[in-house]
């Protein structure tokens, strides 16, 4: 019986990888499968937690004021410490480009353990961009010994990178396999106090454009022009934003001042992602600077504007079902109110392909390690 660890502390890899550790838990002739939280994020990783009826084996309970890359990354490589010297896991799984998983996973190879990265192989090669998560990304990839690549195209990334092929799976993006869940579950919810304040909110006669931003590379000026492109965009009557702000000070800052008194702009506190999905469900147009968002609009038939300059999702540009629009205040505006006027390039975008998968990506994972 394989040990296997799955390790994660941000709300974004805990959607991820709820899935793959139901999926193991399915295996318990084959894994034994504990689960480890760093708590990167606290109280968003605990709403997904609780939603997806995950309680961890390990909570490194790492959340502080004002922590910082280099305590964070420090304080997660010595956290794992003794979880590792616990449970002597034969593999590790961590996902994506968080500083919980470069740093889980070299750890994890200090441990002796094998290392297998979920989301594998995907790339700006632009260090900065996203920062840090570009390097994060590209560090465990080096340390991984089992890649799971969403997309073909990130299979080929990992391959140009003379990364052996027998290591590369490619899965599709467990993302898609939350998402169908949590659409079932949000489905048959009727009393829920979050969906029941959004629902009091929406104006059903106008489109809503739901706004998610908080990439650190936009910080300053980009927020600034983020903002002034939306107060833009809600000078259409017809037209509503709900924007989850996010908690960081400065996400906070330039976006409560600058829209605060715009009426056709509702700025809310971060949602539970239940809430979350309801919201995506019901809008018209989604503009963020999220890499999950840009994966799961889709699915829900919905464009997506991508608040950014590079993607290491480069498969939904060429699909279609995203545009890059950047930190450009005239690019964010024109392109949103194309498709607000536009309704055949609307129904043209919102009808293409998902380019992310099935929602079997966590079982083809499980597959793969039941052979190796």
């Amino acid at each position: 019986m394989k040990k296997i660890l799955i390790v994660f502390g941000t709300r974004p890899e805990a959607i991820k990888m709820a899935p793959v550790v139901k999926e193991f838990k399915k295996c318990e002739q084959d894994f034994e499968t504990k689960v480890c939280v760093t708590a990167q994020h606290r109280e968003m990783l605990d709403q997904v937690l609780s939603f997806f009826n995950i309680c961890p084996d390990f909570d490194l309970n790492l959340m502080k004021p004002n922590q910082n890359l280099y305590s964070l990354t420090g304080d997660i490589i010595n956290g794992m410490k003794p979880v590792l010297e616990e449970f002597k896991p034969d593999i590790v799984l961590v996902h994506g480009d968080t500083t919980t998983s470069s740093a889980a996973a070299l750890a994890a190879f200090y441990s002796g353990a094998k290392v297998g990265h979920v989301e594998a192989g995907l790339r700006t090669y632009n260090k900065l961009a996203p920062f840090p998560e570009e390097l994060n990304r590209q560090l465990t990839g080096r340390i991984a010994d089992y890649h799971f690549a969403p997309t073909s195209k990130s299979q080929n990334n990992l391959l140009q990178e003379k990364t052996d092929a027998s290591s590369i799976m490619v899965t599709g993006n467990t993302v898609i396999d939350a998402l169908i869940e949590s659409v079932e579950i949000v489905n048959k919810v009727h009393d829920n106090d979050d969906i029941n304040r959004l629902k009091e909110l929406i104006d059903p006669k106008k489109k809503l454009i739901v706004v998610t931003g908080h990439r650190r590379e936009n910080h300053g000026q980009g927020f600034l022009n983020i903002c002034d492109a939306l107060n833009t965009i809600a000078k259409t009557e017809h037209v509503q934003v709900i924007y989850p702000v996010h908690l960081n000070p400065n996400v906070q800052k330039p976006v409560y001042s600058i829209l605060g008194d715009n009426p056709n702009i509702h700025l809310i506190d971060p949602l539970p992602y239940e809430a979350f999905i309801w919201l995506m469900d019901k809008a018209y147009l989604i503009v963020t600077d999220s890499g999950g968002v840009q994966e799961e609009a889709p699915s829900l038939g919905k464009p997506v504007l991508v608040m950014r300059d590079t993607t290491e999702r480069p498969e939904a540009v060429e699909a279609g079902t995203v545009i890059l629009v950047g930190t450009d205040k005239n690019k964010i505006a024109d392109e949103a109110m194309n498709l607000i006027e536009n309704t055949e390039r609307y129904n043209k975008m919102s009808q293409l392909h998902n380019p992310y998968g099935d929602g079997k990506a966590s079982q083809r994972i499980v597959d793969f390690l039941l052979k190796n």
